[in-house]
């Protein structure tokens, strides 16, 4: 036996095998549960067995004295169970009442034990501490940057990021560039918190807050970063989507933190990035739940704004592209008092910023040579747009290992971005490569022999994105108004595709669905919003993207009316477009062909083939101002854009080109 083995045994063992034989010292009852046996090594009254023979040892010293020691246990069911078991044995064997074996009870904790109750407990306990403490430090969820932890102790906060006049990284009116009137009204709201006093002696009000609305890309972000930098004054930056949360009434609390810590720091100015998240008109759709959460984080920011405890010193900003959807109370004078338009760029706002984003590009010519050029290359072009232009230009040149960026880079950065990836790989028989040749150099053609179509700057077949499989690319002039006989023009451009096909190949294709689409958007424009149909008259029924509509407008009879007109129409163009195409049948054929084989086909290579254009403009036109530049001084009446710059049969989508006056 191992002397520190504890070993278990059940009561009839240790009746045969230790009572009897006279081993047992004495037995403690721990707990009332368990029975430890302290056994001898040896028999009590000295009767050795074998195994037990207590040996002397070599040296001659005495042998160890025989001691009991705990070595055995067993479970009991009860107290008085065990005891008279044991006084029955003890009785059966003939021992001496004086000497039966003594029996004490104790009571003993085992700590192992007693912690392993309280486990899952302190299991649970440090998981949801240690939640805390990450949502706190913002792992996971919170916000870097000064926006603080996101821990279900700050929940009602605000998570805004907070800029002071020490801040790095500033962006400075400098940095932005093609909205200069937008500039001017923003710079008048960091004059008066600079100086109130100056606007104050003349009893003027700032006003509470200013809405930067316009279309996606054209800088209203950026913008309000410029004032966060040219302010001064601390500025607070949060999104919309901030405010909402999945814990009712935080939104509303967020919005107390965000204006109590404004007023704090006040002068100070709020910017609210995306309101429409918070700002869409109460009570559309009749629905519950999310939706009264949203609403009443938009009726506590109306009372921020201004309620009956208002308090100056604080102006807040916002941007949005849905102006239509914010609740008329939050437009209202007092709150949201000016409505700031950022509009895409006109050409020379696209030059300035080329010139930003250029200046930080190796290029082989002077920065305000390739600005001038791209401004008229790119009519409808976003900030955004020109900023990926520019880097996609730089990407393409370093792709060729090109040390400087080049106007060829250029030029493929715009296509690639208009017209999407090339594919020069794309699998296409010989059959489709003719025919979609021929339908490009329909476009080509047509619009060279139209007076009022845009003038082309390079038709190709080189397949681009998912659809197209080849385009020809203009460069429009930027138009405020467009008149009968111009659209009347555009139409038979684009159908020139599909005349081409016909005329010269005897059979049409699916390549002109895209042009026919644009063709059915515009004409239908014609007819039923701007009027131009005598037989509809002097009526507009434009189409409404933004609500879905159950009934239309008008009446049956004048939808079958618009729908005849707009057949009629369609039919006389693309009658006129044949006829075009028949009489310039070779040189349709030859332009075909060319293109078959060079792929590419620039005006230079359409002048040798057709000759000179038979129209001339009293004005300058953007491919004039693409090949030339243009001066900066130039006081021509700034021009908007009027859409794509594309006609192919795949490319996007083009929309009406006129805009109501």
């Amino acid at each position: 036996m191992r002397a520190n083995l504890n070993i278990k045994i059940s009561f009839q063992e240790f009746k045969t095998k230790l009572l009897e034989p006279g081993l047992v010292d004495h037995i403690v009852v721990s707990n009332k549960s368990v029975a430890k046996v302290y056994a001898w090594s040896s028999p009590k009254n000295g009767n050795q067995t074998s195994d037990d023979v207590v040996q002397v040892p070599a040296n001659g010293n005495p042998p160890r004295r025989n001691t009991s020691h705990y070595k055995y246990y067993f479970n009991i069911g009860s107290i008085e169970s065990f005891e008279e078991k044991l006084e029955e044995a003890q009785v059966a064997l003939g021992i001496d009442p004086h000497d039966y074996v003594p029996v004490t009870y104790v009571n003993e904790v085992n700590w192992y034990q007693e912690l392993m109750r309280f486990a899952p407990t302190a299991l649970l306990l440090g998981t949801l501490w240690f939640m805390g403490r990450g949502m706190q430090s913002g792992l996971g969820v919170g916000g870097s940057g000064g926006r603080g932890g996101r821990g279900i102790f700050n929940m009602g906060k605000a998570h805004f990021t907070k800029m002071d006049k020490n801040a790095k990284d500033k962006v400075f009116f400098k940095d932005v560039a093609g909205c200069d009137e937008a500039k001017q009204e923003i710079m008048e709201f960091v004059h008066f918190l600079k100086n109130p006093k100056k606007y104050e002696e003349l009893g003027a009000k700032i006003p509470k807050g200013a809405l930067l609305v316009g279309p996606p890309g054209t800088g209203k972000t950026l913008l309000a970063k410029a004032t966060a930098g040219e302010s001064g004054v601390p500025f607070l930056s949060i999104a919309g989507s901030d405010f909402m949360e999945m814990f009712v009434g935080v939104g509303p609390s967020r919005v107390r933190s965000l204006f109590q810590e404004a007023r704090q720091c006040a002068p100070s100015i709020v910017f609210i990035d995306e309101i429409d998240a918070i700002g869409r008109a109460r009570g559309r759709g009749g629905f519950s739940g999310g939706n009264d959460e949203r609403e009443s984080t938009l009726n506590q920011l109306l009372v921020e704004m201004d309620g009956f405890g208002t308090t100056s010193g604080v102006v807040v900003l916002a941007g949005t592209n849905r102006p239509d959807i914010l609740d008329k109370a939050l437009l209202r004078p007092g709150r949201f008092d000016r409505q700031i338009t950022i509009d895409k760029p006109d050409i020379k706002g696209r030059n300035q910023i080329f010139q930003i984003y250029l200046k930080k590009l190796k290029l082989d010519n002077d920065p305000s040579y390739y600005s001038q050029r791209l401004a008229a290359l790119t009519p409808g072009f976003t900030g955004a747009d020109i900023a990926n232009v520019c880097n996609e230009a730089a990407l393409i040149a370093a792709r060729n290992e090109s040390a400087q960026v080049t106007m060829e880079h250029f030029e493929a950065a715009i296509d690639r971005v208009i017209g999407g990836l090339e594919k020069k790989n794309k699998v296409i028989s010989k059959l489709e490569r003719k025919t979609v040749a021929y339908h490009e150099s329909g476009h080509a053609v047509a619009g060279w022999f139209l007076e009022h179509a845009e003038p082309l700057l390079k038709v190709t077949i080189v397949p681009r994105g998912t659809a197209a499989l080849g385009f020809a690319q203009y460069v429009p002039n930027e138009n405020l108004l467009m008149t009968k006989e111009q659209l009347f023009d555009m139409t038979c451009m684009t159908l020139g595709g599909r005349a081409a096909e016909q005329v010269l190949l005897g059979k049409i294709s699916t390549g002109a669905q895209n042009d026919l689409e644009k063709v059915t958007k515009m004409t239908y424009a014609q007819v039923a919003v701007y009027g131009f149909s005598n037989k509809v008259g002097l009526l507009s029924f434009p189409q409404r993207d933004d609500m879905f509509e159950m009934a239309k407008p008008y009446s049956s009879k004048t939808g079958a009316i618009i729908d005849n007109e707009v057949r009629e129409w369609v039919a006389i163009a693309y009658e006129r477009t044949v006829q075009l195409i028949e009489e310039h049948k070779e040189q349709v054929a030859q332009i075909a062909e060319l293109l078959l084989e060079k792929e590419v086909l620039h005006q230079d290579d359409l002048v040798r083939v057709l000759g000179e254009r038979p129209f001339k403009s009293s004005e300058p036109t953007n491919y004039d101002r693409f090949k030339e530049g243009f001066q900066e001084d130039d006081k021509e009446s700034k021009e908007t854009t009027k859409g794509g710059t594309l006609e192919d049969d795949g490319s996007s989508n083009l929309e009406p080109p006129v805009v109501p006056a």
